[in-house]
Protein backbone atom coordinates (compact mmCIF):
# COMPACT_ATOMS: atom_id res chain seq x y z
CA UNK A 1 0.00 0.00 0.00
CA UNK A 2 1.33 3.40 -0.97
CA UNK A 3 0.53 6.41 1.20
CA UNK A 4 -0.21 9.59 -0.70
CA UNK A 5 2.36 12.15 0.37
CA UNK A 6 0.33 15.27 -0.34
CA UNK A 7 -2.80 13.91 1.36
CA UNK A 8 -0.96 12.93 4.53
CA UNK A 9 0.92 16.24 4.49
CA UNK A 10 -2.30 18.24 4.25
CA UNK A 11 -3.94 16.16 6.96
CA UNK A 12 -1.11 16.51 9.45
CA UNK A 13 -0.58 20.16 8.53
CA UNK A 14 -4.20 21.07 9.21
CA UNK A 15 -4.26 19.00 12.37
CA UNK A 16 -1.10 20.50 13.87
CA UNK A 17 -2.00 24.03 12.79
CA UNK A 18 -5.44 23.75 14.39
CA UNK A 19 -3.97 22.31 17.58
CA UNK A 20 -1.67 25.31 17.97
CA UNK A 21 -4.43 27.79 17.06
CA UNK A 22 -7.05 26.31 19.40
CA UNK A 23 -4.62 25.78 22.28
CA UNK A 24 -3.49 29.39 22.00
CA UNK A 25 -7.04 30.70 22.02
CA UNK A 26 -7.98 28.35 24.89
CA UNK A 27 -5.11 29.68 27.03
CA UNK A 28 -6.17 33.26 26.27
CA UNK A 29 -9.80 32.57 27.16
CA UNK A 30 -8.81 30.90 30.44
CA UNK A 31 -6.50 33.77 31.31
CA UNK A 32 -3.56 31.48 32.03
CA UNK A 33 0.07 32.25 31.32
CA UNK A 34 0.61 29.46 28.80
CA UNK A 35 4.27 28.84 29.59
CA UNK A 36 4.50 25.86 27.24
CA UNK A 37 2.92 27.76 24.37
CA UNK A 38 5.11 30.78 25.03
CA UNK A 39 8.13 28.56 24.33
CA UNK A 40 6.81 28.00 20.81
CA UNK A 41 7.82 31.59 20.12
CA UNK A 42 11.43 30.43 20.27
CA UNK A 43 10.75 27.95 17.46
CA UNK A 44 8.11 29.72 15.35
CA UNK A 45 9.16 33.18 14.20
CA UNK A 46 6.54 35.79 15.12
CA UNK A 47 4.44 33.53 17.34
CA UNK A 48 3.23 34.68 20.73
CA UNK A 49 0.26 33.88 22.95
CA UNK A 50 -2.25 36.32 21.46
CA UNK A 51 -5.19 36.25 19.06
CA UNK A 52 -2.98 37.17 16.10
CA UNK A 53 -0.21 34.91 17.33
CA UNK A 54 -2.65 32.02 17.10
CA UNK A 55 -2.98 32.61 13.36
CA UNK A 56 0.80 32.82 12.95
CA UNK A 57 1.08 29.59 14.94
CA UNK A 58 -1.50 28.00 12.65
CA UNK A 59 0.57 28.89 9.58
CA UNK A 60 3.80 27.60 11.11
CA UNK A 61 2.05 24.49 12.41
CA UNK A 62 0.59 23.81 8.98
CA UNK A 63 4.01 24.07 7.35
CA UNK A 64 5.56 21.88 10.04
CA UNK A 65 2.82 19.26 9.84
CA UNK A 66 2.84 19.23 6.04
CA UNK A 67 6.59 18.57 5.91
CA UNK A 68 6.28 15.89 8.60
CA UNK A 69 3.41 14.20 6.73
CA UNK A 70 5.29 14.12 3.44
CA UNK A 71 8.39 12.71 5.15
CA UNK A 72 6.37 10.06 7.01
CA UNK A 73 4.62 8.94 3.81
CA UNK A 74 7.93 8.87 1.91
CA UNK A 75 9.66 6.86 4.64
CA UNK A 76 6.70 4.49 4.87
CA UNK A 77 6.90 3.82 1.14
CA UNK A 78 10.67 3.38 1.28
CA UNK A 79 10.60 0.95 4.21
CA UNK A 80 7.62 -1.02 2.95
CA UNK A 81 9.43 -1.61 -0.35
CA UNK A 82 12.52 -2.76 1.53
CA UNK A 83 10.65 -5.08 3.88
CA UNK A 84 7.97 -6.47 1.60
CA UNK A 85 9.90 -7.13 -1.57
CA UNK A 86 8.00 -9.04 -4.22
CA UNK A 87 9.13 -12.63 -4.33
CA UNK A 88 9.75 -14.03 -7.81
CA UNK A 89 7.11 -16.52 -8.93
CA UNK A 90 8.28 -19.81 -10.38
Amino acid sequence: MELRKRALGLTLGLLWGLVILLCTWWVILLGKEGELLRNLGDIYLGYDVSWGGGFIGFIWGFVDGFIAGVLIAWLYGLFSKMIYKDKPTT
